[in-house]
This record gives structure tokens, sequence and C-alpha cells, in this order.
């Protein structure tokens, strides 16, 4: 066994103590008088010399950085000529003896003085006082950058690995059934297809914080997001879609519960901005011109118009209680009105009314009659009593009106209407397919209750197919 060289720490009587710089050496001027600490040289090459040979990476020397004697050669050391003098380094010394080489010189190596044949076997260790030979930096230093590269390769697989395993949109990108679920998108293209529409209008996102803070002239840039905008949208597609809790949310994602509810909110509102400025409204000779065959007999038709209600929290005041008390639904609710197209697509959506609105005022408060013209024509249910109201045409399935039956081509036309018409409750079911609607809307959230409900409705039109498979363009 080896030997190590042991120095006996006593206490000095100097205020100021010294503290050797090198890995692994815990000598300090304080405890040991028989150490002598020295300055590194002022000669650029010697001094990186020493940071090589001390193994001090990205090292910045100040002039209080030493070096003990422990570490030099006996014959690098000048003793003092007095008693009061200092030990002083040969001009060029290097450190050479560490903790790592057991304090102890590299053995010589072949070919020196005696015998070469004799000192072949004996192995050979690094010299660190020596100056390495240009072409071996070279060689170490593509080497460094090899690994440094390996590492970046490896430390992004990580990331990737990473990605897939936690819970957002990349995890579920291979598969359009998990899509599906979560989204309501019947598939991935089609989703990050409407990523793309909507992704040029983040930087003018306002979230919750900027708006409480005032700060609407902040670049979107310095908000602080735990998530990137992506998995955003994600989450508050999983809130539609599944009817989620925001705790669920939070711990699925990995983030707190107050985070939720803010992403929550400014992405409704941002998508209620963003798609409601793109115009639904469709111009008669579009609706004409892509008018499914099955209208050839209400060519007119230009919208198919039909309310939908969504039960909430009933609210503790009776006069509250009777305004948004439905009697179709026997509970409170809100009332909202849709039109669809002929060939599927939501082309109105009107504001959330009390659910005790009825059929003709709801018409008259939405603004619908100020886009109705008196060539165009719409397509209601039975109990829609609108006639004195809109300017156009209404098909409408027949009345018995105290008759015991009605005739055979009364049938037939009520029979037609009624398979048209079913196509706008096909609709409100791809609407309330987002099972937040499934529960009972409590009345927390009837500030953002309009926005969520017409985001709902709007994407529709970006979700999926056609109404009708049949209906869908062949190609040419």
């Amino acid at each position: 066994m080896t030997s190590k060289k042991t120095f006996k720490f006593q206490r000095t009587i100097y205020s100021t103590a010294e503290h050797c710089c090198v890995p692994l050496c815990q000598a300090s001027s304080k405890y040991n008088s028989l150490l002598s600490f020295h300055t590194f040289p002022s000669d650029a090459e010697i001094r990186r010399k020493w940071l090589v040979a001390i193994r001090r990476d990205k090292f910045t020397v100040t002039p209080h950085t030493r070096v003990c004697s422990r570490h030099f050669n006996k014959e690098d050391v000048r003793e003092p000529l007095s008693e009061t003098g200092r030990r002083l380094l040969n001009k060029g010394a290097v450190p050479a003896l560490f903790e790592w080489n057991n304090f102890t010189l590299p053995t010589s190596r072949p070919g020196d003085d005696g015998d070469a044949g004799e000192k072949a076997d004996i192995p050979m260790d690094h010299d660190y006082a020596s100056a390495s030979d240009p072409a071996v930096v070279d060689l170490a230093l593509d080497d460094n950058m090899s690994l440094r590269d390996e590492i970046l390769k490896l430390r992004e697989h990580v990331e990737k690995l990473t990605m897939n395993q936690r819970f957002g949109i990349h995890r579920f990108a291979a598969s359009d059934k998990d899509i599906r679920f979560f989204t309501r998108f019947a598939s991935y293209d089609l989703l990050m297809r409407f990523w793309a529409l909507i992704e040029p209008s983040l930087p003018n996102m306002v979230s919750v914080t900027q708006a409480q803070r005032g700060t609407f002239t902040e670049p979107s840039s310095t908000v602080t997001r735990f998530l990137q905008p992506i998995d955003e949208m994600f989450m508050f597609l999983n809130y539609l879609a599944l009817g989620s809790k925001q705790r669920d949310l939070a711990d699925r994602y990995g983030v707190h519960q107050s985070t939720v509810s803010r992403i929550i909110t400014t992405w409704s509102n941002f998508l209620y901005t963003v798609l409601g400025s793109v115009r639904i409204w469709i111009p008669e000779e579009k609706i004409r011109a892509h008018l499914p065959a099955e209208f050839k007999d209400y060519a007119d038709t230009t919208v198919i118009l039909d309310c939908t209600e969504l039960r909430c929290q009933c609210p503790s005041s009776p006069l509250l209680q009777s305004e948004m008390f439905s009697a179709y639904k026997s509970h409170c609710t809100l009332k909202g009105l849709l039109g669809v197209a002929p060939h599927g697509a939501v082309t109105f959506i009107s504001q959330l009314y009390a659910g005790s609105i009825s059929d003709k005022q709801i018409t008259r408060e939405s603004g619908i009659l100020s886009l109705l013209r008196p060539g165009m024509a719409i397509m209601v249910d039975r109990g829609f009593l609108v006639d004195d109201l809109v300017p156009c045409k209404i098909y409408r399935p027949a009345f018995l009106s105290g008759r015991s039956q009605m005739s055979a081509c009364e049938v037939r036309e009520t029979q037609a209407i009624a398979r048209l018409r079913v196509h706008v409750e096909r609709l409100i079911r791809r609407v309330k397919e987002h099972k937040f609607f499934d529960t009972e809307i409590p009345l927390r959230l009837f500030g953002n209750i309009n926005q969520l409900y017409t985001v709902a409705c709007l994407l529709t039109n970006y979700e999926n197919g056609p109404l009708v498979k049949a209906w869908a363009k062949k190609p040419e």
C-alpha cells in the first residue's frame, strides 16, 4: 500500500488565512505553518499550464487565488535564505503532486536513462506538469465536441420521451380515436388544421392576468406560461369535450387549479373573439350553389331554426327562479336560438336567455330578423310560431287545427319537412356532445357561459365532416 505524505496541522498566529484552490485540497495557512501559498504566475502560458494541471475548467483566477507548496516538486521550491523570508518557486514551475496521483511523480518513460528493455514493462502515468502536444489537444477537443453533441442528442431524446409521457396533445397524436374522445375533433390532422388557422392570432391573445392588471399592450411572449399554447388549447377542449372538473385537469397537466381556471377563461375569450370574427351567415346565392339534392322541393330555404336549452343551477331568488324556469324542461335553464344552413353548417348563434323566454320573443331579440329577406325561406318546428315577425316564407309541418286527420298531401309535406328539419337537431346534438353541457351549469360560470356556448357551437363547423356523408362534395 502506498503511504501518503501527511501534514501536521497547527494553528498559526497570522490574522488572515490563505486557502489552496486545488480540488480535494483543504490546506489553509491558518492551520498549517509548514506550507507556503503561491499566487498564479503572470505569464499566460504558464498560468494555463497551472489551470490544466490542477484540473480547474472555467476557473477565474484572482490576486487572492493560491496553490499550496505541497503540490510542487521539491526541486521547484526555493527555501528562504533567512527565517523571515518566504518560499519562492523556480521560474516555469508547474504544480504536479495531487490527491489523484497520491502526491507522487510519474515514473520515467522507456528510453530515458538506463536499460530501455527493463523500463519497457513499467506502466506509464500521465505527466500533469508537461505541456500536451498541440495535435493531442486538437484530438481531445474533437472528442469533447463529439461527446457534447451526443449529450445534446440524448437530452433531446429524453425530452421527447418525457413529452410523450406528459399529458398533452403530443401524447395522443398517433390515435385519432383518442383525439376524438378528448377534443371532439374527428382526427389529429383536422385538429392541426384548426390550430394552423388560429395560431397566427396567438400574439394578440389577452390573458386573464393581463386583463386584471390592465396591461393589454404587454406582449404575450412576456406572460408566464406553465404549458405550451397548443397544450393550453388541448386542455380547453378537454374541458368542453369531457366536462372535466378543473381539479382533475390540474392533476392531469401538473399545474395549479387556479392556472387551469385562468387558461379556460383566457381561451374561451380568445376563441370567442377569433372564431366570432369570421362571418358565418351564408348569402343566398352560395347556399343555393351548395344546396343538397334533398332540398330540391324547398330550394329557397336559407336557414333551419330551432331553440336549445341548457340546464343550469337554480338561483336562490324566487324572482330569478321564475325567469329561469322552463316549463318544457321543468327545470331552470338557459335558452339559445341556433340556425343551420341546408348543407349542415352553423350560420347563426344567439346569446343565451333565461329559460322562460318564448320562441317568438327569442326570435325578436336574437337579431336573426335583420338577416332575413323577402326572397328567402326558413324551416322551423311545428310550435315555432313566428309568422307575424319574419319577412320571408316559412316551411313548417302542418297542424291538425281541430281536424281529425290531415290530408295525404299534408302528411307527405310534414314527413318531408321533418326529414330535412331533423338536421338542425343533429347539429344541436353535436353541440351537446361536448359533455360540459351534460351537467347542470353552476351560477359561478354565468359570466363566461355565453363564450363557452358560442365557442362550442362554432367548433362544430371545424370538428367534423358534413352532417350527412352523402352531402360531401365528391372529387371530380
